[in-house]
């Protein structure tokens, strides 16, 4: 993953002075060391903050160190003011936990009271309209503490993933698919620039890198990456063409910014005008980090980014597409796994699942448009089965009226073969058919949805909190009900 950022985390204790400071001091010590015996490197800020001063020494300190990710550790109970503008005039995510007692051997000279410390934190935060990540029982020993920061690791790197991200979109979105609307003043709110071009500067760059002489060494890697599922070499010449366009653009078009995904169109007019689809290449560059929506979907794009730093790993973004016929339920899923009927589906998407992800794989062309277009124009889809285990489903969207929503479930896909097109896989989600009806259509979701590969639903919850989102949706369980939802049903 080369297009997401690599966290480096201070930690600065702060310490009230009506308690000794020698306590923070000890304890922040011990959290480090707790802390680079299980997860390795980070920074330990010198100086223990006790007031406004120290604050700014602190800052200077941790700019110093290159940190981009901070954790206010209050050894004791903390100095409020201090603590909190330390938050505020920090450039990056902030999380804060708190020390629990040691021993009930020393609890005079050595009771820190950072439990009563955090409530007062906390309040003084809010006055001030200030981000911060508390996590669910912030209060810890230094072992504790450790594993709450490597939980915090994820959530800000996306969160500084976001604040340098540009989404590149070509083109308006397809009509009559409004579904993927983007409103794009809720990405200004989370940090992100986008620029819109139309298809036609997408395609006069195309043609500007027609005998591209680096498109034979492109070509070479895509027959080593298909091996025999190279069933149409003649058109990887034209794919890997545009997948330097593509390359050169964002080196080109990033600007000020760090990192980028990028928002594609690939119909209706695409394919006839390129003479392929480019779902392959879109494949090729998210397996390597730089996510491509298909379908000008931005907030597509902007989701998978956002698993892509949490997971460090591939993602993919695939259609809610269909049900698990009953004849296959019945033959395949039922007794065999523990799911109802309907807590299963299918998730496809013509061929943009790079080909880690996929438990075999063939160059072929799209089924779908074909039943309306030539075939010879079609080509250039990555087909196959997705690699069974777990995922989590999971989108960021801004609504019509441009309010920031969100949902996450775990779940998982079964080694049950689709006996499909495209890119496709049986999917498993507990309570799916609920979860279906009172989030994705009660709160008007997109058929879109971005795959993350492995349980990671606890971090992107987080990062949504953290980004504002007051309305995420997730997959309650059985007797947890929907606002929505009628309880004689």
């Amino acid at each position: 993953m080369n297009n997401i950022p690599e966290v480096k985390i201070g930690v600065a204790a702060v310490s009230r002075n009506c308690f000794p400071m020698t306590l923070s001091v000890s304890r922040r010590e011990a959290l480090i060391k707790a802390y680079q015996e299980k997860y390795g490197d980070i920074y330990e800020c010198p100086t223990c903050i006790e007031n406004e001063v120290h604050m700014m020494k602190a800052l200077e300190e941790l700019k110093s160190a290159g940190c981009d990710a901070l954790v206010v550790y209050l050894g004791n109970f903390g100095p409020e003011t201090p603590e909190t503008l330390l938050a505020k005039y920090f450039d990056g995510p902030v999380m804060f936990v708190a020390a629990a007692e040691e021993t009930g051997d020393n609890l005079v000279g050595g009771r820190g009271d950072a439990y009563c410390g955090m409530l007062n934190a906390s309040y003084n935060l809010k006055l001030r309209n200030i981000k911060a990540y508390i996590p669910e029982y912030p209060v810890g020993t230094a072992s504790e503490c450790a594993d709450m920061i490597h939980e915090f690791e994820p959530i800000a790197r996306a969160v500084v993933g976001l604040n340098n991200l540009k989404i590149i979109s070509f083109g308006p979105r397809p009509q009559d698919f409004l579904a993927c609307n983007a409103p794009i003043k809720q990405l200004y709110n989370v940090g992100v620039e986008i620029e819109e071009n139309s298809e036609l500067d997408l395609f006069e760059a195309f043609n500007n890198h027609a005998g591209d002489p680096r498109i034979p060494e492109i070509v070479k890697e895509m027959e080593e990456e298909l091996g025999t599922g190279n069933q149409k070499p003649e058109i990887l010449p034209k794919l890997a063409q545009y997948e330097l366009t593509l390359l050169d653009w964002v080196e080109e078009h990033k600007g000020s910014r760090k990192y980028v995904a990028i928002a594609g169109k690939c119909w209706p007019a695409f394919q006839t005008q390129f003479g392929f689809v480019p779902c392959y290449v879109n494949s090729r560059l998210t397996g390597r980090g730089i996510p491509v929506s298909c379908e000008v979907d931005i907030y597509g794009a902007l989701s998978e980014f956002i698993g892509t730093c949490v997971s460090q790993d591939a993602v993919t973004l695939l259609d809610i597409n269909n049900t698990v016929p009953a004849d296959m339920y019945e033959s395949e899923i039922k007794d065999k796994y523990n799911y109802t009927h309907k807590d299963t589906f299918m998730g496809f998407h013509c061929g943009n699942t790079c080909s880690s992800k996929l438990s075999f794989c063939n160059m072929k062309y799209q089924m779908i448009m074909a039943r309306t277009l030539p075939e010879e124009v079609t080509q250039g889809t990555l087909e196959g089965d997705i690699i069974p285990g777990d995922i989590t489903f999971f989108r960021l969207q801004s609504t019509a009226d441009a309010k920031l929503e969100a949902y996450v479930a775990n779940g998982e896909v079964l080694p049950v073969a689709t006996r499909s097109f495209g890119g496709i896989g049986i999917f498993a989600i507990p309570e799916m058919g609920r979860f279906y009806r009172h989030v994705l259509v009660e709160k008007n979701y997109p058929h879109h949805g971005a795959v993350a590969f492995g349980h990671h639903g606890k971090a992107l919850f987080e990062v949504f909190k953290y980004l504002g989102v007051t309305n995420i949706g997730f997959n309650q369980p059985k007797g947890m009900l929907y606002p929505t939802e009628n309880p004689f049903a």
